[in-house]
């Protein structure tokens, strides 16, 4: 099947023409692209010199193998794949190259994107997480917390401990990123990078966000049941939804009284026949279940005429 007369073009200029003209690709605008293009690519030239320079040099400069993909393509294939989620090797088969082509470029554009923060309405940009709690510190913002998965390849069998990958919640190999964003949901910070088995409170507890908020006093972040320890240690900063009680306590937490069986009082049960020949008690009183004419006394008869 051939392509279209406006796809006619080059592999690597086809899959940048594809990714800049529709914006759903990436999640960004072509301006937006050009800024980072203009910011990051003398960045990342400087650290591939530097790393030239470090180690003795064997060939004359400009020899050696060349990179098959720009700076452009590089960028432009990362931010496909941190969006959609997408394996290297379908941004390979994109671009026509081999999949170690894009696993380097991971290793070598994530860092700049990383480094590069979040960029606030004034202009400031917040790239760690003492300076999300300063700023929301300051403008008094309620911030809004929680962890988000980044699927991974799955380690090879040789590197050890290759389980602490695996998510329990999703139960797929993936890196976790402590993710906080502002109340209208723009991004403030989305880093501290934990193995995907990390429990979401761990995490941020490593991340020292306990320690930080030890020096703030009405902040509010909302998050999930996940960090609901964190609320008594951060004196109620951190607001997450109240605890499940179960069992009988239930009810209880619900706002209704407990339900319990009514009180029953036993059925009486009829006394057995007695076998004693006198029809009354010890006492002299009759005995339940005779009459009167029984317990009555006899009435003498007549003595008989031969008496």
């Amino acid at each position: 099947m051939a392509l279209p007369a406006r796809w006619a073009v080059r592999s690597g200029d086809a899959g940048t023409w594809l990714i800049t003209s529709e914006r759903r690709v990436t999640g960004l605008s072509a301006a937006v692209i050009a800024d980072l293009v203009a910011e990051l690519g003398p960045v990342w030239q400087g650290r591939r010199d530097a790393a030239l320079l470090d180690r003795p040099r064997r060939r004359a400069v400009g020899a050696g193998a060349k990179y098959k993909l720009v700076f452009v393509d590089l960028l432009l294939a990362i931010l496909v794949h941190l969006r959609h989620g997408v394996t290297h090797d379908v941004m390979a088969c994109w671009f026509q190259v081999d999949r170690s082509t894009i696993t380097r470029a991971a290793g070598e554009i994530r860092p700049l994107l990383a480094d590069r923060g979040c960029r606030t309405e004034g202009g400031l940009r917040l790239r760690r997480l003492a300076d999300v709690i300063t700023y929301l510190g300051a403008t008094g913002q309620t911030a809004l917390m929680d962890a988000t998965e980044i699927r991974i390849r799955r380690p090879g069998a040789h590197r050890g401990r290759c389980s602490r990958f695996i998510s329990g919640k999703s139960r797929i190999n993936a890196m976790k990123a402590l993710a906080i964003t502002d109340e209208r949901g723009r991004p403030l910070l989305c880093g501290e990078v934990r193995a995907g088995s990390v429990a979401d409170i761990t995490q941020a507890r490593d991340a020292g966000l306990a320690d930080l908020l030890a020096d703030t006093i009405d902040l509010q972040i909302l998050a999930d049941a996940g960090y609901q320890g964190l609320t008594a240690q951060t004196h109620g900063q951190i607001i997450t939804p109240p605890r499940k009680r179960r069992g009988r306590h239930s009810n209880i937490c619900n706002g209704s009284r407990p339900t319990t069986k009514p009180h029953t009082s036993p059925t009486p049960q009829p006394e057995p026949p007695s076998n004693t020949a006198s029809p009354t008690s010890r006492t002299g009183e009759p005995s339940p279940g005779t009459t009167p004419d029984e317990t009555a006394c006899p009435t003498p008869s007549e003595p008989s005429p031969n008496s």
